[in-house]
């Protein structure tokens, strides 16, 4: 495992940590099992957040006896003060904990929602009276629009940021370098472009050859996933095949696809966005024409469902048209 400092927080985290988003479809004893093998293989650095339901209490279960192994690092989508405090004390029940190594805004969307978590009685002050107490010991912002992260930067108090980075999504090239210059630590989330990318161990080894990037957090539940993530640090570096592949995996996909990143659920009508977007890729693009029309076929709520209300596309942070494409999805699988 290479191991890099992430920034000014003085955590040296293994290059391929781990996002714990998927860890909620596991109970307590795979949990156990899973960040057992995970600790094993170096991995020192988990990043998860109270809005992923119970995986915050399941990495608690799992880290008991084990706490000091690991740096802990989660989120909160309050932006006012009172609301942070909140969410905090369930963070360090749920982790069993007396501290957290870094507290991070989740998912702040536009300028306004910035200025008001830094505003009086915003959550800054309650992550820095947290901080005083040694209770937080770093802070940091996650985000998915490039104005709000860059502006944050400009202000002294986050020592880490958290963006989109892989082959596909190069976006945030200049704003990691910017924050890295800084002494910022910098994060990669969403590393498969939301499994957009099919060959995840060339995607993170992308990643992990730009200097200006600490580590990069896929999404891991299962040791076959773990274990062949933690290959791409044994592969370096990034061959001329993988680089051409995944330079012809970009251009197939373009800009217009869906990441699952989840947050515009839920629908109304029912309707799993980024389930039935996905299958509309595995049929046309991997050639999965009868595999995908079956689960298609039996999913209980169907593009042909969707009433364009149009609230997906307001909670959408890529600004997707979300009802077009489930009109084409709709075209694609005939219902």
């Amino acid at each position: 495992m290479q191991y890099r400092m992430l920034g000014k927080t003085g955590m040296k985290v293994s290059g391929i940590s781990l996002g714990g988003i998927p860890l909620q479809q596991l109970n307590q004893d795979d949990a156990n099992e899973f960040i057992e093998k995970a600790l094993e293989q170096g991995i020192n650095f988990i990043d998860t957040a109270r809005g992923y339901t119970v995986s915050e209490s399941l990495i608690g279960g799992a880290l008991s006896g084990k706490r000091q192994q690991v740096f802990l690092a989660t989120k909160s989508m309050a932006r006012d003060r009172e609301g942070f405090k909140k969410d905090i004390e369930i963070s360090l029940n749920n982790f069993k904990t007396d501290y957290i190594d870094l507290y991070q805004f989740h998912n702040i969307v536009s300028l306004q929602e910035l200025e008001k978590a830094m505003a009086k009685g915003g959550a800054i002050e309650a992550m820095l009276e947290y901080k005083d107490k040694g209770i937080i010991k770093s802070i940091g912002i996650t985000g998915h629009s490039l104005e709000v992260i860059e502006k944050a930067i400009e202000y002294d108090v986050f020592e880490t940021i958290q963006f989109p980075y892989n082959a596909v999504e190069t976006q945030g090239t200049e704003l990691f370098r910017k924050a890295y210059e800084k002494n910022l630590g910098t994060i990669a989330m969403k590393p498969f472009a939301g499994g957009a990318i099919t060959n995840a161990r060339a995607s993170l080894k992308f990643i992990l050859e730009n200097q200006h990037i600490t580590c990069a957090i896929p999404g891991m539940f299962s040791i076959e996933q773990l274990m062949d993530n933690i290959k791409a640090i044994e592969e370096m570096p990034l061959s001329q095949d993988e680089k051409e592949a995944l330079s012809k995996e970009a251009s197939e996909l373009g800009e217009r696809f869906c990441r699952r990143c989840g947050y515009c659920q839920p629908c109304p009508k029912g309707i799993n966005i980024p389930v039935v977007l996905v299958m509309e890729s595995y049929y046309k693009r991997y050639n999965l024409m009868e595999w995908a029309q079956t689960r298609y076929n039996n999913m209980p709520s169907r593009a042909s469902d969707c009433e364009k209300c149009g609230l997906c596309e307001a909670k959408c942070p890529y600004q997707l048209p979300i009802r077009e494409m489930l009109e084409a999805v709709k075209q694609t699988f005939g219902q």
